[in-house]
């Protein structure tokens, strides 16, 4: 049994190994040497989606009518007053239902990453040290993939996956690899950030059913080094950008964000309809009441620390942040539980 699972021990842990511990002469060697690191890291410390999961373990069984299917209320479905008057039944039918949509959208969006890197990384010069991190990282997505589709037909939920548009766009969006690849890793951010943010809450109360639990834990632990590497490729990469190319690139960035988070995180209008989610209650939970647009902006504060960090998050552009219901205070430092921001 997966027992007092501590996320942000995990997490800091897994983190801690890409802080530098002696500064490096100039920013490129210091750039690079957290690429060395995060590489290392990747070789000492990985997950197979067949191997460290147990799928087969009695207590890894998925029981259709098992309560711990039941959204808590770091969910926002399992925070609306709709979803908490439905019969236990039914809430364990759309908790089963959600748990399996998300890790279909995760997957479909990491089919994305690894087309997207695969598209940047045929233009890699020999010897870019870039090149061997991400390859570590397109094979840490593809235990992610296969091991969200297992779990996807383990709970016996016919999710409907990602929008019909995103499947279309599918090879544009992932040929921004080569054509900018600064926007096409901040889109990488805009994936990752959200569901990060969403697993972290859920373990952090208690998590799930074991099945989830492990799969969740194994994301987390991995998207700690991915995310940290696109904030450092972003952090290394925007000064070569000329004013305009960095002024769009700064307009852009909250676009994207917004984007593909609700590609992420708002059911698809199926999966909806899958779940009996009633219209009126879809639009208070994504995103036109108080307590989901607060929760839409504390999913960014990591976001936002890099943007200013990156110096594309003025006075002008702010308002643009504000348009697109994300703004708000900055992080103090990565993955700073939203319990501290309030």
């Amino acid at each position: 049994m997966l027992q007092g699972v501590d996320v942000d021990a995990t997490v800091t842990s897994l983190e801690s190994r890409t802080r530098r511990t002696a500064a490096p002469a100039d920013a490129t060697a210091e750039y690079h040497a957290l690429l060395q690191r995060l590489s290392e890291a990747s070789v000492d410390k990985h997950f197979q989606a067949f191997k460290d999961i147990p799928w087969d373990s009695p207590e890894f069984a998925v029981d259709p009518d098992d309560t711990c299917f039941v959204l808590g209320e770091v969910d926002e479905i399992g925070a609306h007053p709709w979803y908490q008057s439905l019969p236990l039944e039914r809430q364990i039918e759309i908790g089963r239902y959600r748990y399996a949509q998300v890790a279909k959208v995760g997957l479909q969006f990491e089919q994305l990453l690894i087309a997207g890197v695969m598209n940047h990384l045929v233009w890699a010069r020999n010897g870019d040290p870039a090149f061997r991190y991400a390859m570590h990282e397109v094979t840490e997505e593809t235990h992610h993939i296969q091991m969200f589709q297992e779990g996807v037909n383990r709970l016996g939920a016919d999710a409907a996956g990602a929008p019909a548009y995103f499947k279309v766009l599918f090879p544009v969006l992932s040929s921004a690899g080569a054509w900018w690849p600064a926007l096409f890793f901040t889109g990488i951010l805009a994936g990752e950030e959200p569901i990060d943010h969403l697993q972290k809450s859920i373990m952090r109360h208690g998590g799930s059913h074991p099945m989830v639990d492990r799969i969740m834990q194994i994301h987390i632990a991995e998207e700690a080094r991915h995310i940290s590497f696109a904030h450092e490729w972003l952090k290394h990469e925007l000064p070569k950008m000329g004013p305009i190319q960095r002024t769009a690139f700064a307009a852009l960035f909250p676009v994207v964000m917004r984007v593909l988070c609700d590609v992420i995180m708002v059911p698809s209008r199926q999966a909806r309809r899958d779940m009996g989610i009633p219209r009126s209650v879809a639009r208070e939970i994504w995103w036109s009441s108080e307590p989901s647009g607060r929760l839409l902006r504390e999913m960014f504060g990591d976001v936002r620390m890099l943007a200013d960090e990156l110096a594309i998050r003025g006075p002008v552009m702010k308002r643009l942040w504000r348009l697109m219901g994300i703004d708000g205070r900055p992080s103090r430092f990565r993955a700073e539980p939203s319990r501290l921001s309030a």
